[in-house]
């Protein structure tokens, strides 16, 4: 088996910092079957009101289950919350889904801010009514497809208050559109490294932004729903006026092992610095393994530097390898916390968060807490702030 790495080409265009890497195996998914709802291989993350991935070579990786031409709206009528639009109602909302209605773009597509009637769910004049995301993918792409189907397939049927909220699609031809609440804050990503970010985030709102998603994956995990959401990341995490986290982009999202099962395997793919090293290795892909993203987050949002930064010094560059050089003297768990933040924290609670996120972090999937005891121990730092 041989492993390629996918290089990130659109960052720079987003972000100062430095590029991350995509991870993807040449492989094909081991299942003999699968439903309806995970039926997909190769999925790409244009949510990006953020800052969206390219992968170079997509084409090469895995094979869809399903061509484009043959999905029609009568799979997806089930969803009958899901509002149907029509393509001439989302050019209505996104002024014909002008440059100034952008909101960012990858390989697949672009994302536009829109406008729609908050009562009725139709189209209306900019500036009227409510602002939705609207997700507009190139026509003809058939990974653009996948990633398209997966996200209704998923977030047309999940509904948690931490996860952002599937409005409609658009099937006209050639034509794959996805209607999304508007998340006025963009993404994590946004607010910890876009050097030019108008609001510093506190320790306080940090640690809410921490809670909320990781109640997100504790829904996603629950026996109940039983979904691996597989993209964890800062730009996959998006914000409301109220700097309530919610995850968004179940484009790579599958589901978790039944029976007596304990992982499914899966061709690899996400970011790198967030997958984690079994799954990168051998493809089986458990709730653990967002349970290691979670924590790689985690390290971000209480230091301020990404997963993966190539304009650190070498052993700088992989943030959870350099957390690790800190931890045998607590008293320079002070020098992992973002300076931005001095003052506004104690030595103890910058303590328990490095704490818990290294425990996401075990080499082994089973010495990681599940997303429940995550949830649990951040609730407990947020009553000592209040």
């Amino acid at each position: 088996m041989t492993n390629t790495i996918y290089f990130n080409l659109d960052n720079a265009s987003y972000s100062t910092s430095s590029p991350d890497s995509i991870l993807s195996h040449h492989q094909h998914d081991h299942e003999g079957s699968r439903a309806a709802s995970s039926s997909f291989v190769v999925a790409e993350e244009i949510n990006a009101w953020i800052r969206p991935p390219s992968w170079l070579n997509r084409d090469q990786v895995g094979k869809p289950d399903q061509s484009f031409s043959s999905f029609n709206e009568g799979e997806i009528s089930h969803y009958s919350h899901l509002k149907s639009f029509s393509l001439k109602q989302l050019r209505i909302a996104t002024k014909n889904f002008s440059p100034d209605c952008l909101l960012g773009q990858g390989s697949f597509g672009k994302v536009f801010k829109g406008w729609i009637d908050e009562y009725k769910l139709t189209a209306t004049k900019p500036g009227r009514g409510t602002a939705v995301a609207v997700k507009r993918l190139h026509q003809g792409s058939l990974q653009g497809h996948e990633e398209w189907l997966a996200e209704i397939n998923y977030l047309g049927k999940l509904y948690h208050l931490n996860l952002v909220k599937l409005l409609g699609y658009c099937l006209d031809n050639q034509e794959r559109l996805l209607v999304y609440e508007f998340m006025p804050e963009g993404s994590l990503d946004n607010h910890l490294f876009w050097s030019n970010s108008y609001c510093q985030l506190s320790w306080s709102i940090r640690m809410k932004i921490a809670l909320g998603a990781a109640k997100a994956l504790a829904f996603l995990h629950s026996a109940e729903v039983n979904v691996i959401h597989r993209g964890c990341q800062n730009s996959n995490i998006l914000l409301d006026w109220n700097y309530n986290a919610k995850l968004s982009d179940f484009g790579l999202a599958r589901d978790g092992p039944t029976g007596d099962n304990s992982h499914v395997y899966t061709s690899v793919m996400g970011t790198y610095g967030y997958a984690c090293p079994e799954y990168i290795a051998t493809g089986r892909l458990t709730a653990e393994s967002d349970v290691y993203s979670f924590g790689v987050v985690l390290l971000e949002i209480l230091s301020g530097r990404r997963a993966k930064d190539m304009l650190w010094p070498s052993n700088q560059q992989n943030l959870v390898d350099w957390v690790m050089l800190y931890l045998s003297d607590n008293q320079r768990i002070f020098c992992l916390v973002d300076s931005r933040l001095d003052g506004q924290y104690s030595l103890e609670k910058a303590q328990k968060v490095v704490h818990l996120a290294v425990q996401c972090l075990a080499n082994k999937a089973k010495l990681r807490p599940n997303m429940d005891v995550v949830v649990t121990a951040l609730e407990q730092l947020q009553e000592s702030i209040k």
